[in-house]
């Protein structure tokens, strides 16, 4: 199998984090990628100042239950939540929480054409290239710790046997009580550290 061309343009000799970065700007465009963003999406980005607020009576109320989010230590970016409620007869009924970007990122706007093209953050040794500007996707859409923020849900009841009896789809207004991390949740599991690492009780 001929070598991936970018792992050939990187020289044997040690290379510094400036080479690096041009290197993956370079991959960037030549995979069709966008590894800046324009500036008609920073214009865009500018003119948003505030989350999302609830409107309409087809946006449920959850910020009761108790969502989590589990991440990296240090992840701000967080884009889902999720939670699980037993039901009768040994059923599960789990609930995932994507956050809502549409709610501020309009179809065919700026910010929608670069992560249209680009569909997912890219990661690479030297840079990350992310799909949103860091002002939503680490702050305003985030659904971070004690942030009320629109989701969409997805609900799903798993019977006994692991069928889905029964799934639904909608929008919502959740609230995330605890920023759970893998670290401190292995921790957890392995019995080298105290259960309910980052949770804080929710709300009566």
């Amino acid at each position: 199998m001929p070598a991936d061309p970018v792992h050939q343009s990187i020289p044997a000799r040690s290379t510094g984090k400036s080479e690096l970065q041009r290197i993956a700007h370079e991959a960037m465009l030549q995979r069709g990628l966008l590894p800046d963003f324009s500036p008609a999406v920073i214009a865009e980005t500018n003119r948003i100042t505030r989350a999302a607020a609830a409107s309409g009576g087809a946006v449920r109320d959850l910020r009761g239950l108790t969502w989590a989010s589990i991440d990296n230590d240090d992840s701000r970016d967080l884009d889902q939540l999720s939670v699980a409620e037993p039901m009768a007869d040994g059923a599960v009924k789990i609930l995932v929480a994507i956050a809502d970007v549409d709610a501020l990122v309009k179809k065919d706007s700026a910010i929608d054409g670069h992560a249209w093209t680009n569909t997912t953050s890219v990661y690479t040794a030297a840079e990350i290239f992310p799909m949103l500007p860091d002002k939503l996707s680490t702050d305003l859409t985030s659904l971070g710790q004690d942030q009320e923020r629109l989701a969409i849900v997805i609900e799903m009841v798993i019977a006994a046997d692991g069928t889905v009896a029964a799934s639904d789809i909608y929008r919502a207004v959740v609230l995330n009580h605890a920023k759970l991390a893998y670290n401190g949740i292995a921790a957890w599991l392995e019995g080298t550290a105290p259960p309910r690492h980052g949770w804080r009780p929710c709300p009566d």
